[in-house]
């Protein structure tokens, strides 16, 4: 193995790569990250229908970091909000009190808190002093100033400002007041999943986890369809698996890579896709129900597994795999409209390059169709590199007025909770991370070719932390 750190020319060439185990393990490493990683990096919060008035507001916690997000004004730009950190200038105390995810000893609730959020916020009180903010950030109270020798001034006693900025229906947060700005950050994959106006869509569930296992084992677990012929056996009998996967700078998608010239088309890369079989008819219908009612009823849609459940009836026998795509995503969408569920037109070369998911480095995950998305984000748990806080949701389309009112619910990992492929999921993060602490562990081989995605997360992270665990070629000769 060389000492030469992976480059985007290495990874479009598919450089056979490793890195160690540090990243997953190591409280130094875990420190590095709380330093130089999350407050310095563009991380999502929340949707924009999480705070859909003027006055409501919200915490966000990754790492020792605690921000508070409320809405200043109408609109969906990050000029509607503000975000401060959530810390008092006067002592330090917390203006906003966030328990621990989980409760502790002295916690006066026996119930996980996801987040703390409220409406009709018109100041921030600090429950030590009464030092008092307005929702710009400003100082608007402070008990006997005049012991101050009348030398506070503004800079001195308002809150530390946090950039805010809007994507997607998403609200994202950068602690570093000289980031790049948040579309930058986004580049071409901001481009891609912007034709699937992603904002139009709204939860259909949300659920949460404190897991056994690093954050980055977490998200890894969702970052490459390879795993399948392993983890879900079940789902062989009705799809192939091989895939692909390229990375884009910051982030990276992973799609399907069919190799049967019959079944090539823009849309195989995705979840719409046929499945195995003779009859294209019945194999798509078959792969895209198991996949919607195992995966807790996301990654696809009812409209969508309907349409499929009519093709033996509307399509002759011997219809081309191409053709049944055709027929199934014309038949969904005109189903869709009758109930006032608009798709976005999406040039077919975008179809293509948008492939199957995205990952938005570092924590993010987005499994997207016209109509839908599976997501996942995962954050540090407190100052254990074996703990994190794993998060799901789905996103779909729904007809106006009748998206169904959703919270984040606790969720223990099991499969009446998420689905049986979610709970397969969870059944490899945790031994993965008990693992990779075996003495004989070498380090590992990622599949350049099915995996980038899993390499282009390390390799994103080593820029920031001052090259801690840079993926390497394998080979010197590479």
């Amino acid at each position: 193995m060389t000492d030469r750190v992976i480059t985007d020319e290495d990874m479009d060439r598919e450089v056979l790569a490793t890195y160690g185990n540090e990243a997953f393990l190591s409280p130094e490493y875990l420190e590095a990250e709380k330093r130089l990683l999350w407050p310095k990096v563009w991380q999502m919060v929340e949707r924009l229908e999480d705070l859909p008035d003027v006055g409501d507001w919200l915490t966000y916690n990754v790492a020792d970091e605690s921000v508070i997000v409320v809405r200043v004004a109408t609109g969906d730009s990050g000029e509607a909000f503000r975000a401060f950190h959530n810390v008092c200038p006067h002592r330090g105390r917390q203006l906003v009190s966030v328990p621990d995810h989980l409760p502790g000893l002295n916690s006066k609730s026996d119930q996980p808190v996801h987040s703390v959020r409220g409406k009709n916020r018109k100041n921030f009180i600090c429950g030590f002093h009464g030092w008092t903010f307005n929702t710009e950030g400003q100082n608007t109270y402070i008990l006997d100033p005049q012991d101050w020798q009348n030398r506070l001034t503004a800079e001195l006693t308002c809150l530390s400002t946090v950039k805010v900025g809007t994507w997607g229906g998403y609200i994202y947060i950068n602690m570093d007041p000289d980031s790049e700005t948040l579309e930058s950050f986004m580049g071409r994959a901001g481009e891609i999943l912007s034709h699937f106006d992603l904002a139009k869509m709204r939860y259909k569930w949300r659920q949460w986890a404190i897991y056994p296992c690093n954050w980055k084992t977490a998200i890894e677990a969702f970052l490459e369809p390879y795993h399948v012929a392993g983890t879900h056996t079940q789902l062989l009998a009705y799809g192939n698996y091989y895939a692909m996967s390229k990375q884009y700078g910051w982030h990276s998608v992973s799609s399907y890579d069919t190799r049967d010239v019959d079944f090539q088309m823009n849309e195989a890369s995705g979840t719409t896709r046929a499945g195995k079989g003779d009859d294209p008819r019945r194999s798509t219908y078959e792969l895209i129900r198991e996949n919607y009612e195992t995966v807790n009823f996301s990654a696809s849609t009812e409209t969508l597994v309907n349409a499929a459940s009519r093709l033996v009836e509307e399509l002759p026998e011997g219809t081309p795999a191409q053709e049944v795509i055709a027929h199934w995503m014309a038949s969904a969408k005109a189903d869709d409209a009758k109930r006032g569920v608009i798709w976005p037109e999406i040039p077919g070369d975008v179809m293509a390059e948008a492939g199957l998911a995205w990952g938005l480095w570092p924590n993010q995950n987005i499994l997207h169709g016209v109509t839908f998305a599976l997501c996942y984000r995962v954050r540090p748990y407190g100052d254990d590199p074996n703990k994190c806080v794993f998060e799901s949701y789905a996103l779909e389309r729904f007809p106006e007025g009748e998206e169904p009112q959703t919270e984040w619910v606790y969720a223990k990992p099991t499969a009446e909770n998420w689905g049986s492929v979610l709970e397969q999921d969870f059944s490899n993060m945790e031994f993965v991370q008990k693992g990779m602490k075996s003495s004989g562990f070498r380090g590992t081989l990622p599949n350049p070719h099915q995996e980038q995605k899993v390499i282009n997360l390390h390799r994103n992270l080593a820029r920031m932390l001052e090259g801690r665990g840079a993926p390497k070629p394998l080979f010197d000769s590479n």
